[in-house]
């Protein structure tokens, strides 16, 4: 068990470097860049739905899932510890009215453990909230370089939860988050002589903010049986507003371009923020409302959906502000579900694997030159089962849409290989005597 922690403790440290660069997308150069967590693979590959939770896998979108009584199969004495990771391959192809690209990402989604105690339930670990990955050009009507925009980074959280089970069906739940990460802008205005010639020295301005500050998640899961095969769930989420403090930096500097694109720095003045009263401000994190429903036959199938407001219209940043663009309340709709054959089959592996399919429909929040963004996704996959009792691998496979080629944007076609490893194992069970 100590090296198992140890172990653990290892990779949640080395994936707050990796969890940050995960992104490419263009349209992370908006507010705190392209929100992330969509949920566990499980999660995703049903259409990204919470509603759905069970004794063997960790539900991270609604914190009542920690909870639950024992099981049978257990002798009535526990529940297993759950372990899980997630990560994501993904590939994108970008177009504009005029031109197209293609770009790929991988990245460790998430990395958290579940612990039972009767009726109790605790869970930790880390996830991503937002991730900052991009590289621009603007040019005129000339096809003369204007502008050149470059940004990285992101928000990573780490959480610890608490859930216990009320009644016969009924659990809650609250986590308690730390949001931290920082966010780097660069831009280069490009200057000309009169003879359309590029200047020898051009100015870039980079602005770096530094985060860190509290956020809470309040789950409730309703369990109800509606006949004796047939279970209707229930579930709530609510996250209240809140602020992450930003330590702000801005310096410009004269620098050189050689015909290789590298940049030489000349020399750079540091912007006094603190008279201007922009060294320290506060970001908001937009409050969240989720809920679901859905209906099946316990280890059987399964078929729910989500839907969930986000007031991001709240959000501002008196630090970068960027013209022609706004934010609008978001929301999303998910729909989705799961199959097994057999989960009890002894003589046929085929038979235990889970069949997961769904897809979702989102509103970003993000407008841009007047036209709001969308983002929608198919998705299915596999649960495999692996080893002893209920741990198994989770494959699944996303394609979507991000955007649009109007008023001059850019469109977004992707395509997301997400894989898991969901483990159980016994720590505490009665030792019997004879």
């Amino acid at each position: 068990m100590i090296k198992k922690l140890m172990a653990y403790a290892m990779i949640v440290f080395s994936t707050t470097a990796i969890a940050q660069q995960s992104t490419s997308s263009p349209y992370s150069f908006y507010g705190l860049g392209s929100l992330k967590f969509k949920g566990t693979v499980e999660n995703q590959s049903m259409g990204g739905i919470s509603v759905y939770s069970d004794s063997i896998h960790v539900n991270l979108r609604n914190p009542a899932s920690y909870a639950g009584s024992n099981l049978s199969f257990y002798n009535n004495e526990s529940r297993p510890i759950k372990f899980s990771i997630g990560t994501t391959f993904s590939n994108t192809k970008i177009e504009t009215s005029s031109a197209s690209d293609k770009y790929g990402n991988f990245s460790i989604d998430y990395l958290a453990l579940a612990l039972p105690i009767n009726k109790f339930g605790f869970g930790f670990g880390i996830i991503p909230y937002s991730s900052v990955g991009y590289s621009l050009q603007s040019r005129n009507e000339n096809n003369d370089l204007t502008f050149r925009y470059r940004g990285d980074g992101g928000i990573n959280r780490v959480f610890l939860g608490f859930g216990y089970q009320l009644l016969k069906g009924l659990k809650v739940g609250v986590d308690t988050h730390y949001n931290f990460g920082n966010i780097t802008n660069t831009s280069i205005a490009f200057g000309y002589n009169d003879q359309g010639e590029m200047l020898q020295y051009q100015s870039r301005d980079d602005r770096r903010s530094d985060l860190g500050g509290f956020s809470f998640n309040f789950g409730v899961i309703l369990d109800q049986k509606i006949s004796e095969s047939l279970d209707l769930t229930a579930s709530f989420t609510y996250t209240p507003q809140s602020e992450i403090s930003s330590k702000n930096k801005n310096q410009f500097s004269t620098i050189a371009i050689d015909a290789n694109q590298v940049e030489f720095v000349q020399s750079t003045y540091e912007i006094d923020l603190q008279a201007i009263n922009l060294d320290n401000t506060n970001l908001v994190l937009p409050s969240k409302i989720s809920f679901g429903a859905g209906i099946g036959k316990p280890r059987k199938w399964f078929l729910g959906f989500d839907y969930t407001l986000l007031e991001a219209s709240k959000f501002s940043n008196r630090f970068v502000e960027i013209e022609n663009s706004t934010f609008e309340d978001a929301s999303s709709v998910s729909v989705g579900g799961f199959f097994i054959p057999k989960y009890d089959s002894f003589n046929s592996y085929w038979k235990r694997i889970v069949f997961r399919t769904g897809f979702r429909f989102e509103n970003t929040g993000l407008v841009v030159n007047n036209e709001s963004i969308d983002e929608f996704g198919i998705s299915f996959g596999l649960g495999l089962p692996v080893g002893r009792l209920f741990s198994n691998a989770n494959i699944g496979f996303e394609w979507g849409r991000r955007g649009t080629k109007n008023a001059n944007l850019v469109e977004e076609n992707f395509y997301n290989i997400n894989l898991s490893l969901s483990l159980n194992e016994r720590w505490f069970e009665k030792r019997k005597f004879n």
